[in-house]
Protein backbone atom coordinates (compact mmCIF):
# COMPACT_ATOMS: atom_id res chain seq x y z
CA UNK A 1 0.00 0.00 0.00
CA UNK A 2 1.20 3.51 -0.81
CA UNK A 3 2.17 5.89 1.95
CA UNK A 4 0.82 9.44 2.27
CA UNK A 5 3.69 11.82 1.36
CA UNK A 6 1.80 14.93 2.48
CA UNK A 7 1.16 13.49 5.93
CA UNK A 8 4.82 12.48 6.21
CA UNK A 9 6.03 15.91 5.07
CA UNK A 10 3.82 17.77 7.53
CA UNK A 11 5.00 15.53 10.34
CA UNK A 12 8.59 16.35 9.34
CA UNK A 13 7.86 20.09 9.48
CA UNK A 14 7.91 20.66 5.72
CA UNK A 15 5.34 23.04 4.15
CA UNK A 16 2.87 21.62 1.65
CA UNK A 17 1.15 23.92 -0.86
CA UNK A 18 -1.88 22.74 -2.81
CA UNK A 19 -5.00 24.20 -4.32
CA UNK A 20 -8.79 23.97 -4.20
CA UNK A 21 -11.01 22.24 -6.76
CA UNK A 22 -14.45 23.84 -7.05
CA UNK A 23 -15.28 23.35 -10.73
CA UNK A 24 -16.02 19.64 -10.34
CA UNK A 25 -14.53 19.07 -13.78
CA UNK A 26 -12.64 15.82 -14.34
CA UNK A 27 -10.46 17.10 -17.18
CA UNK A 28 -9.36 20.14 -15.18
CA UNK A 29 -8.66 17.87 -12.23
CA UNK A 30 -6.47 15.54 -14.30
CA UNK A 31 -4.49 18.49 -15.61
CA UNK A 32 -3.96 20.19 -12.27
CA UNK A 33 -2.93 16.92 -10.62
CA UNK A 34 0.10 16.91 -12.90
CA UNK A 35 1.29 20.48 -12.34
CA UNK A 36 3.35 19.80 -9.22
CA UNK A 37 0.95 20.49 -6.36
CA UNK A 38 1.47 17.73 -3.75
CA UNK A 39 -2.23 17.77 -2.83
CA UNK A 40 -5.56 18.89 -4.27
CA UNK A 41 -8.74 19.37 -2.26
CA UNK A 42 -12.16 18.62 -3.74
CA UNK A 43 -14.46 21.18 -2.13
CA UNK A 44 -17.78 19.53 -1.31
CA UNK A 45 -18.75 22.17 1.24
CA UNK A 46 -19.31 25.10 -1.10
CA UNK A 47 -19.28 23.58 -4.59
CA UNK A 48 -22.12 21.58 -6.24
CA UNK A 49 -20.02 18.43 -6.67
CA UNK A 50 -21.79 15.08 -6.43
CA UNK A 51 -20.36 12.09 -4.60
CA UNK A 52 -20.02 10.24 -7.90
CA UNK A 53 -18.07 13.11 -9.48
CA UNK A 54 -15.94 13.46 -6.34
CA UNK A 55 -15.03 9.76 -6.46
CA UNK A 56 -13.89 10.14 -10.09
CA UNK A 57 -11.82 13.18 -9.13
CA UNK A 58 -10.19 11.38 -6.19
CA UNK A 59 -9.22 8.54 -8.52
CA UNK A 60 -7.81 10.89 -11.16
CA UNK A 61 -5.73 12.75 -8.57
CA UNK A 62 -4.37 9.57 -7.01
CA UNK A 63 -3.55 8.04 -10.40
CA UNK A 64 -1.50 11.14 -11.22
CA UNK A 65 0.63 10.66 -8.10
CA UNK A 66 -0.97 13.55 -6.21
CA UNK A 67 -2.78 13.34 -2.85
CA UNK A 68 -6.60 13.70 -3.09
CA UNK A 69 -8.28 15.42 -0.15
CA UNK A 70 -11.93 16.21 0.44
CA UNK A 71 -13.42 19.14 2.29
CA UNK A 72 -16.59 17.52 3.50
CA UNK A 73 -19.85 19.49 3.71
CA UNK A 74 -19.80 19.12 7.49
CA UNK A 75 -17.75 17.03 9.90
CA UNK A 76 -20.44 14.37 10.36
CA UNK A 77 -19.72 10.66 10.36
CA UNK A 78 -21.68 9.95 7.16
CA UNK A 79 -19.84 12.64 5.18
CA UNK A 80 -16.43 11.50 6.35
CA UNK A 81 -17.21 7.84 5.70
CA UNK A 82 -18.42 8.53 2.16
CA UNK A 83 -15.41 10.70 1.32
CA UNK A 84 -12.86 8.16 2.56
CA UNK A 85 -14.70 5.18 1.06
CA UNK A 86 -14.83 7.06 -2.26
CA UNK A 87 -11.03 7.19 -2.24
CA UNK A 88 -9.98 10.46 -0.60
CA UNK A 89 -6.65 10.24 1.21
CA UNK A 90 -7.82 12.61 3.90
CA UNK A 91 -10.55 15.00 4.91
CA UNK A 92 -10.78 18.67 5.81
CA UNK A 93 -13.62 19.32 8.26
CA UNK A 94 -15.05 22.85 8.40
CA UNK A 95 -16.13 24.93 11.39
CA UNK A 96 -14.60 22.90 14.23
CA UNK A 97 -15.19 24.90 17.40
CA UNK A 98 -14.99 22.40 20.25
CA UNK A 99 -13.02 19.44 21.52
CA UNK A 100 -16.15 17.30 21.33
CA UNK A 101 -16.59 18.08 17.62
CA UNK A 102 -12.94 17.35 16.96
CA UNK A 103 -13.01 14.01 18.77
CA UNK A 104 -16.07 12.91 16.78
CA UNK A 105 -14.39 13.83 13.48
CA UNK A 106 -11.17 12.04 14.34
CA UNK A 107 -13.08 8.92 15.39
CA UNK A 108 -15.01 8.89 12.10
CA UNK A 109 -11.70 8.82 10.20
CA UNK A 110 -10.30 5.81 12.07
CA UNK A 111 -11.21 2.15 12.02
CA UNK A 112 -11.79 0.35 15.36
CA UNK A 113 -10.45 0.07 17.92
CA UNK A 114 -9.08 3.60 17.47
CA UNK A 115 -12.26 5.04 15.99
CA UNK A 116 -15.74 4.31 14.71
CA UNK A 117 -15.32 4.15 10.92
CA UNK A 118 -17.33 1.36 9.29
CA UNK A 119 -15.44 -1.25 7.26
CA UNK A 120 -16.50 -1.59 3.63
CA UNK A 121 -16.03 -0.30 0.12
CA UNK A 122 -13.40 -0.87 -2.57
CA UNK A 123 -12.50 2.46 -4.21
CA UNK A 124 -10.36 3.50 -1.25
CA UNK A 125 -8.01 0.52 -1.67
CA UNK A 126 -7.84 1.05 -5.44
CA UNK A 127 -6.63 4.62 -4.99
CA UNK A 128 -3.92 3.47 -2.58
CA UNK A 129 -2.73 0.63 -4.84
CA UNK A 130 -3.60 -1.89 -2.15
CA UNK A 131 -5.81 -4.83 -1.42
CA UNK A 132 -8.84 -4.13 0.75
CA UNK A 133 -7.26 -6.13 3.57
CA UNK A 134 -4.06 -4.09 3.51
CA UNK A 135 -6.04 -0.86 3.39
CA UNK A 136 -8.11 -1.80 6.43
CA UNK A 137 -4.89 -2.54 8.34
CA UNK A 138 -2.98 0.60 7.40
CA UNK A 139 -5.50 3.32 6.66
CA UNK A 140 -5.50 4.66 10.23
CA UNK A 141 -1.79 5.51 9.86
CA UNK A 142 -2.06 7.14 6.43
CA UNK A 143 -5.34 9.10 6.33
CA UNK A 144 -4.93 12.85 6.84
CA UNK A 145 -7.24 14.46 9.38
CA UNK A 146 -7.36 18.24 8.99
CA UNK A 147 -9.64 20.44 11.09
CA UNK A 148 -10.67 23.98 10.25
CA UNK A 149 -10.49 26.81 12.78
CA UNK A 150 -12.94 29.43 11.54
CA UNK A 151 -14.32 31.28 14.54
CA UNK A 152 -13.22 33.06 17.72
CA UNK A 153 -14.69 30.16 19.69
CA UNK A 154 -12.47 27.76 17.75
CA UNK A 155 -9.47 29.95 18.54
CA UNK A 156 -10.36 29.99 22.24
CA UNK A 157 -10.34 26.18 22.21
CA UNK A 158 -7.36 25.90 19.86
CA UNK A 159 -4.77 24.41 22.18
CA UNK A 160 -7.17 21.77 23.50
CA UNK A 161 -8.28 20.83 19.97
CA UNK A 162 -4.81 20.85 18.42
CA UNK A 163 -3.45 18.65 21.23
CA UNK A 164 -5.83 15.79 20.46
CA UNK A 165 -4.23 12.56 19.16
CA UNK A 166 -5.08 12.08 15.50
CA UNK A 167 -5.10 15.74 14.44
CA UNK A 168 -2.64 16.00 11.55
CA UNK A 169 -3.10 19.67 10.67
CA UNK A 170 -5.26 22.76 11.13
CA UNK A 171 -6.58 24.91 8.29
CA UNK A 172 -7.96 28.44 8.47
CA UNK A 173 -10.70 29.66 6.16
CA UNK A 174 -10.11 33.45 6.15
CA UNK A 175 -13.57 34.33 4.83
CA UNK A 176 -15.47 32.47 7.54
CA UNK A 177 -13.10 33.62 10.26
CA UNK A 178 -13.60 37.21 9.14
CA UNK A 179 -17.38 36.82 9.14
CA UNK A 180 -17.38 35.15 12.55
CA UNK A 181 -15.34 38.04 13.97
CA UNK A 182 -17.90 40.68 12.99
CA UNK A 183 -19.25 42.75 15.82
CA UNK A 184 -22.89 43.69 16.56
CA UNK A 185 -22.58 46.47 13.98
CA UNK A 186 -21.97 43.90 11.27
CA UNK A 187 -18.62 45.38 10.32
CA UNK A 188 -15.64 43.19 9.47
CA UNK A 189 -12.72 43.18 11.92
CA UNK A 190 -9.85 45.53 11.20
CA UNK A 191 -6.88 44.01 9.34
CA UNK A 192 -4.89 44.33 12.55
CA UNK A 193 -7.48 42.44 14.62
CA UNK A 194 -7.77 39.72 11.99
CA UNK A 195 -4.00 39.29 11.78
CA UNK A 196 -3.79 39.08 15.57
CA UNK A 197 -6.32 36.23 15.47
CA UNK A 198 -4.27 34.43 12.83
CA UNK A 199 -1.16 34.79 14.95
CA UNK A 200 -2.98 33.26 17.92
CA UNK A 201 -3.75 30.23 15.76
CA UNK A 202 -0.15 30.00 14.60
CA UNK A 203 1.10 30.26 18.17
CA UNK A 204 -1.26 27.49 19.31
CA UNK A 205 -0.01 25.27 16.49
CA UNK A 206 3.62 25.87 17.43
CA UNK A 207 2.94 25.26 21.11
CA UNK A 208 1.17 21.95 20.48
CA UNK A 209 3.42 20.84 17.63
CA UNK A 210 0.49 20.71 15.19
CA UNK A 211 0.97 22.02 11.63
CA UNK A 212 -1.33 24.94 10.83
CA UNK A 213 -2.20 26.51 7.49
CA UNK A 214 -4.58 28.78 5.68
CA UNK A 215 -5.97 29.76 2.31
CA UNK A 216 -3.95 32.35 0.38
CA UNK A 217 -4.41 34.05 -2.97
CA UNK A 218 -0.89 34.81 -4.18
CA UNK A 219 2.57 33.28 -4.32
CA UNK A 220 3.86 36.20 -2.26
CA UNK A 221 1.33 35.45 0.48
CA UNK A 222 2.34 31.77 0.49
CA UNK A 223 6.00 32.69 0.86
CA UNK A 224 5.25 35.15 3.65
CA UNK A 225 3.18 32.64 5.60
CA UNK A 226 5.72 29.84 5.19
CA UNK A 227 8.39 32.17 6.60
CA UNK A 228 6.14 32.73 9.62
CA UNK A 229 5.80 28.98 10.20
CA UNK A 230 2.55 28.06 8.47
CA UNK A 231 2.76 24.64 6.79
CA UNK A 232 -0.48 23.55 5.11
CA UNK A 233 -1.30 26.23 2.56
CA UNK A 234 -3.86 26.46 -0.21
CA UNK A 235 -3.10 28.77 -3.13
CA UNK A 236 -6.21 30.00 -4.90
CA UNK A 237 -8.49 27.54 -6.69
CA UNK A 238 -9.20 26.15 -10.13
CA UNK A 239 -11.89 28.80 -10.61
CA UNK A 240 -9.58 31.63 -9.51
CA UNK A 241 -6.85 30.45 -11.88
CA UNK A 242 -9.25 30.40 -14.81
CA UNK A 243 -11.02 33.68 -14.04
CA UNK A 244 -7.82 35.47 -12.99
CA UNK A 245 -5.98 34.59 -16.19
CA UNK A 246 -8.99 35.40 -18.37
CA UNK A 247 -9.54 38.75 -16.63
CA UNK A 248 -5.86 39.68 -17.05
CA UNK A 249 -6.01 38.85 -20.75
CA UNK A 250 -9.25 40.70 -21.43
CA UNK A 251 -7.99 43.66 -19.43
CA UNK A 252 -4.81 43.78 -21.51
CA UNK A 253 -6.99 43.78 -24.64
CA UNK A 254 -9.27 46.48 -23.17
CA UNK A 255 -12.29 44.22 -23.48
CA UNK A 256 -15.34 45.15 -21.45
CA UNK A 257 -16.11 42.55 -18.73
CA UNK A 258 -19.55 41.09 -18.31
CA UNK A 259 -21.63 42.33 -15.39
CA UNK A 260 -20.81 40.91 -11.99
CA UNK A 261 -17.83 41.01 -9.68
CA UNK A 262 -15.51 38.05 -10.18
CA UNK A 263 -12.73 39.31 -7.92
CA UNK A 264 -13.73 37.09 -5.01
CA UNK A 265 -13.17 33.92 -6.99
Amino acid sequence: MKTNPVKAALKAGKPQVGTWLSLGNLTATRMLARTGFPWLTVDMEHAPISWNDAAAMFGAIADAGCVPLCRVPEGRHENIKRALDAGAWGIIAPMVDTVEQAKSIIAACKYPPTGTRSIGGSLHALNWGASAGDYFKRANDEILVILQTESPRGVENAEAIYSLPGVDAIFVGPNDLTAQMRGPDGLDPTPEAFEAMLQRILAAGKKTGTPVGLHTQSVEAVQKRIAEGWQFLALGSDIRMMVGSATAWTGALSLKPASGDLARY
